[in-house]
């Protein structure tokens, strides 16, 4: 029922409430596995992405989305679960190579993943330098690459704040990468490292954003 919901009613009025501009729909294959790899800036990319995609996408969402409590992590969990979401535990490997794991059938059963190479939110603006998931999955599933650039949706939601505003969005969906040379090399860091790579450059021709350079962490608590 939610997924007929989200479907039916949130999207159509979500797109007509925010008017996105979207670029480049018809760039995203419409059958067979696929990975879009986005470019990550607010909490709402995670619903901007399956609103304005042409076909379905499961992502890897961070697993208090899924274990919240109360009215708002009841529906923050049917959402998620909605749009067939992966939980993934951050900051310990062998939980997020359980996670890949999990987005790897998806891409085996001809779907559409999206993950957010940066792994968290730039605070900044800057656009941060890649981690190797991506390529691992695109290696092992033989499959293509989209490249997607967000901009707007930090102003939609800030840190912080709780009540979404109307603000501007933009969803850039760039040519899709091939990279089935180098299908079967996923063990190779340097290969890793080289798709990768060429994924964030994709990204950030399409998004115009400073390249950071560095990783950007996932702040300590304090």
């Amino acid at each position: 029922m939610i997924k007929i919901i989200t479907k039916l009613v949130l999207k159509p009025v979500a797109k007509a409430v925010y008017r996105p501009v979207i670029e480049g729909l018809d760039r995203v294959p419409r059958k067979g596995g696929v990975i879009l790899a986005i470019n990550h800036l607010s909490f709402i990319d995670s619903v901007v992405i399956p609103l304005t995609a042409p076909r379905p996408i499961s992502f890897l969402a961070k697993a208090e989305y899924f274990t919240g409590t109360g009215f708002k992590g009841r529906l923050s969990r049917s959402f998620f679960r909605a749009i067939d979401a992966v939980p993934v535990q951050r900051g310990e490997a062998h939980l997020a190579q359980a996670a890949l794991n999990a987005a790897l059938e998806v891409l085996k059963e001809g779907r559409a993943f999206g993950i957010y190479p940066e792994g968290t939110r730039s605070l900044d603006g800057r656009l941060y330098r890649g981690k190797t998931g991506v390529a691992w999955l695109a290696l092992t599933a033989g499959v293509p690459v989209v490249p997607v650039a967000l901009a707007g949706t930090e102003k939609i939601l800030p840190v912080g704040k709780r009540r979404p505003r109307l603000r501007k969005v933009t969803v850039k969906f760039g040519e899709p990468l091939d990279f089935s040379e180098l299908h079967g090399q996923a063990g190779s860091a340097r290969a890793r490292r080289q798709v990768t790579d060429e994924v964030m450059r994709a990204i950030q021709e399409l998004s115009g954003q400073e390249p950071a350079e560095v990783y950007n962490e996932v702040p300590k608590a304090a």
